[in-house]
Formats: C-alpha cells, structure tokens, sequence
C-alpha cells in the first residue's frame, strides 16, 4: 500500500511538472538570465573601475616622486609589480587553457590520473625562486642605497613630532620653525626624526616612504641614538603636502606639514630672514599688537626671534604672515582664521594644548586678551613675512 502511493505521488508530480509553462518551473520561480546579460554587468563594473581610477591632481601621490629616494622606492615597487603581473597571467592563461582543453564532454571516458611529473615539479620550485632573487637583489641593493650616510654637505633638519604639529630645528643656522618644511633643491637633506610625546610617523608621498617618529629620552638625543633618518635631495622646486601616517591622538587627522623646495639661493635668503625678522612700524596696530603679545602669556611657550619671547612649548610664530597655514594645515593663514584660533583653539582642533582667550586646557589659565587686543596681536603676527621665492 505504502509503495502504491508513493508511486501514485510520483505520477502526479511529473503531470504537473509537464503543464507547467516554459521549462517547466513556477511563473513565481526567478528564471536563469541569460550570458549576455552577465556579459553586460561585467562590462559595466570594469568600466566604471577603470573610470574610477582617473583624476586630474593627486597631490600626495607616491608615484611621481621627485627625490632619488622616492624613485628608487618606486623601482623597486615597480619592479615587483611586473613580475606579479607576469605570474598572474601566466596562470590565468593556464587555467583557462585547463579549463577548456579538458572539461567535460558527452561521451569522454574519465580522463588518465597522473600522480607526479618530475619535470615540472623542477621547474615550477626553480622558476618562483629565481623570481624571488630578481625582486630581492634590487630591493637589498635599494635599501643599502637609501640607508647610505649623506655627504658633509647636506642640510641636517631635527624634525620633532608635537601633538598635534611639527618642528623643524636646522641646528646648522641656529634657525627654528614649525610645520613648513623649507629645503634647498640640488642638495642632499639628512632629515633626523624623534617624537616630543607619543608615536607619530613623517610623511611627504612624494619626498619619499613614512619613517615614525619616535619619543626617546634627552641623553640618547645629545647622543644621536634612537633616531630614525630621510636622507634624500629634491630635483624640482615646489611646495609638497604632507601629513602625520600614525594614529597619534585626537586630532591625528589635523596634523599636516608642508615641505617647501627652493633653489640655493632663495634658501639662503630665508635663512636670513628667519633670524631677523622685519619690525612692524612705529605707531601702527602692529606694533600695538607686538607690545601686548610681549606682556602677555603668549610668551611663556611662544619664540619670536628677535624679541624678547623665548617660549619652548608651542610652535616657533617667527615670521608667520608667511606660512600658508596655522593650526598645521587646518586653516588658511588669514586674518579672520588667525583670529579665530587665538580665540577658541579647542574650536579648530579638538585636544590642541594652547589656551584661548576665555578658557585654557588641562588647567592652563586663559590669555585673557580682548577682542582689541586679538585684532592688535593678530595684525602683528601677520606683519611678519618674507618673500616667498621658488
């Protein structure tokens, strides 16, 4: 009996799968799509990759470099990805060709079993290490290059990392300055990388790799011990953005830099003009804003060479009419924004250590300055420029 009905149910489901319409599924079954419209969706997802992948202006791009250290970083990338790619297609190719020589068809047998071919299992363990000496000789070679100490001619920068900003210490000019980077081009750099707190890392893409920053003590400083180096020379003037690579803290993403490459010349005269700055005019706002800059607390972190703040906590302000930026990239350097950020830091870059006018952090008592006296010390600090020559 139970055999009957199974039997029974067989039957009924194979006349009802017969009149059922097209390949005999439900209306309510998603029916299969035909290749074409694969073909199509694949068309479309490379085009919009490949479209994806133009722009116009990358200016932190790694890959048109304009330092030796920088082009031979990519020789070696290069290089490492032609060989990829070789591989890659070469196993495609076999793959495909695998695929379609031996997939299979109405009527084949199975196919014969082979379990070893000593040739080939030469060459596939021979070919991977001779690709593996092609790409390691010339980044071992790379790495003694780049790691080569520079010439006694190089320009020797202490580049400290701050949260959240950068000093840049040239101790062969006596000359102190924070956040934009001035080098000469044609002449090697020895840049000398340490922390004042936590990790940071040093990143110029188109000077060359991320080196970190690391806090180590005063002794091993005055020893020269514990310090990462960048050791490269510029061919091509021009200004070239850079950031912290490093998760540092709160405002990680609002510390950035600028490394600005002159000729000779120009570097020279900015040298100059770092350690003597131009005095603002008698009886203008901005010798106004001088007098109450000096009796204030500004000072006590702030140094201006020339005068009578000698502050080692904060940013170096000489000459700072002439940086592009304040609060290390986060704003233009106007007036309107210099004002704003004396006013309220905290407001522009979340954890920033320099007091306001209202509050202070961490304990810090404010400045206290009035909205005159912000307008005065503002015209002041803007007086302070030199020319920017390229």
């Amino acid at each position: 009996m139970i055999e009957h009905r199974r039997r029974a149910q067989r039957h009924d489901r194979r006349r009802s799968a017969r009149a059922l319409p097209g390949n005999g599924a439900p209306a309510s079954w998603p029916r299969r799509r035909p290749a074409h419209a694969y073909a199509h969706a694949l068309a479309a997802t490379l085009l919009v990759a490949g479209l994806s992948a133009c722009a116009a202006d990358y200016p932190q791009t790694t890959f048109h470099p304009v330092t030796d250290f920088g082009a031979r970083l990519n020789d070696v990338l290069a290089g490492a990805f032609w060989w990829m790619m070789g591989i890659l297609i070469l196993v495609e190719v076999l793959l495909i060709y695998v695929i379609v020589r031996y997939r299979d068809r109405p009527g084949r047998g199975e196919p014969r079993q082979v379990y070893g071919h000593t040739g080939l299992e030469v060459i596939w363990t021979l070919v991977p290490a001779a690709i593996v000496v092609a790409i390691a000789v010339p980044t071992v070679r790379t790495i003694f290059a780049i790691e080569a100490p520079p010439g006694d001619d190089a320009v020797v920068v202490d580049v400290i990392a701050h949260q959240w900003w950068w000093e840049f210490r040239y101790p062969q000019y006596d000359v102190v300055t924070a956040n934009e980077l001035y080098l000469p081009v044609g002449r090697p750099v020895h840049l000398r990388l340490r922390s004042a707190d936590v990790v940071h890392s040093f990143w110029v893409p188109r000077l060359g790799g991320k080196r970190d920053t690391n806090p180590i003590p005063a002794s091993a400083v005055q020893r020269g011990d514990g310090l990462n180096q960048l050791i490269f020379t510029i061919s091509e003037p021009g200004v070239y953005l850079g950031q912290c690579a490093e998760y540092c803290g709160l405002s990680h993403a609002l510390m950035r830099m600028r490394a600005v490459a002159v000729h000779e010349d120009a570097f020279d005269a900015w040298v100059q003009l770092m350690k003597a700055p131009p005095a603002p005019p008698e009886g203008s706002l901005a010798a106004r804003g001088q007098e109450i800059f000096m009796r204030s607390t500004c000072i006590a972190c702030h140094t201006i060479n020339g005068t009578n703040a000698r502050g080692l906590i904060g940013p170096n302000l000489t000459n700072l009419g002439d940086r592009w930026t304040i609060g290390a990239g986060v704003l233009e350097n106007t007036p309107e924004n210099l004002a704003a950020w004396i006013r309220n830091p905290q407001a522009v870059k979340p954890g920033a250590l320099m007091p306001g006018t209202d509050a202070g952090p961490g304990g810090l008592p404010p400045t206290n300055l009035s909205e005159d006296e912000v307008g005065a010390v503002v015209a002041y600090l803007q007086s302070m420029r030199t020319p920017r020559q390229q």
